[in-house]
């Protein structure tokens, strides 16, 4: 028992003892610096310089750039590209999905893929219906100014514009032979003209370019739109001279005629006339002779 209470107090004393670590001249052997330390002095300045170091050592990893020349941290710049290369795919895909609901839309128009909804006319009618008596049909003072001045205008005007719809013209794209006719009921819905190889097809009336690629089923494509809601389609071309968003000129050159495409059978132009969504027989309005 007595053993036992001394180890205690033997413990504590080695702690405790005072020891003085001296720094001396070597040569002179003149005293520089002393310490007085004791064990436990020792073992606590050790824990609070290890507890240092492992917080400058954290801080080091955590806000400086140091830490890209640590294995397994990824550099700031890497992180910055790849924020940009994420937002930029997301951008791709918008423009993506945007590309893919025009080209749908294109393909209806070229395959003839429409279709048609029946309306109740009388129904229509009887919704909007109105009593003459319920509607002031008298011009305002405003009103009755504008169209005085228009009148005017238009009475003088020189260069008025010739295309109306009394007078709009469609010019033939090629002349030559049709080797098959318009047939809404086999959903043929253009004509088509035997021409020889490299033949300048040209634009019908005047429009503006909505569509100019190339097609595995028929070869190159040129979409017009016109006025009055009127689309010229010309298909199996060798190549095309004009681009999407182009305007052009009735009778001006915006393809050549080729034998393009899995499904044509010989030099010729596939020629379709569309007005307001619907196919029209092109040879009601046009002279291909």
């Amino acid at each position: 028992m007595k053993g036992k209470k001394k180890e205690p107090k033997k413990i504590k004393r080695k702690l405790l003892d005072k020891y003085r670590l001296v720094i001396l001249n070597e040569n002179t052997f003149e005293e520089r610096l002393s310490f007085k330390l004791t064990r436990l002095n020792v073992f606590v300045m050790g824990s609070l310089l290890a507890i240092f170091l492992i917080s400058l050592t954290y801080l080091i990893i955590a806000f400086t750039p140091l830490r890209e020349y640590i294995p397994g941290y990824s550099s700031t710049a890497l992180k910055k590209k790849a924020t940009e290369l994420t937002y930029k795919t997301d951008s791709l895909q918008q423009a993506l999905a945007m590309n893919e609901r025009y080209y749908e839309s294109i393909k209806k128009v070229l395959t003839g893929d429409i279709s048609s909804a029946d309306f109740n006319r009388d129904s229509i009618v009887e919704a909007v219906k109105l009593e003459a008596s319920e509607v002031d049909l008298t011009p305002i003072a405003e009103d009755s100014i504008l169209r005085e001045k228009v009148d005017k205008e238009d009475k003088y005007n020189l260069f008025e514009s010739a295309t109306s719809v009394s007078n709009f013209i469609l010019f033939p794209p090629a002349s030559g032979e049709i080797s098959e006719p318009y047939n809404a009921q086999e959903k043929h819905y253009a004509v088509d003209i035997v021409v020889p190889k490299g033949t300048p097809i040209k634009a019908t009336a005047d429009g503006i370019v909505v569509f100019a690629e190339w097609t595995a089923s028929t070869g190159y494509v040129i979409i017009l739109e016109h006025s009055y809601g009127l689309i010229s389609v010309y298909k199996h071309n060798a190549s095309v001279t004009k681009n999407q968003g182009d305007l052009v000129k009735a009778g001006e050159v915006i393809a050549t005629a080729g034998n393009e495409g899995e499904l044509s059978t010989g030099p010729h132009l596939h020629f379709e006339l569309w007005n307001d969504g619907y196919p029209i027989n092109p040879t009601n309005f046009i002279d291909f002779n």
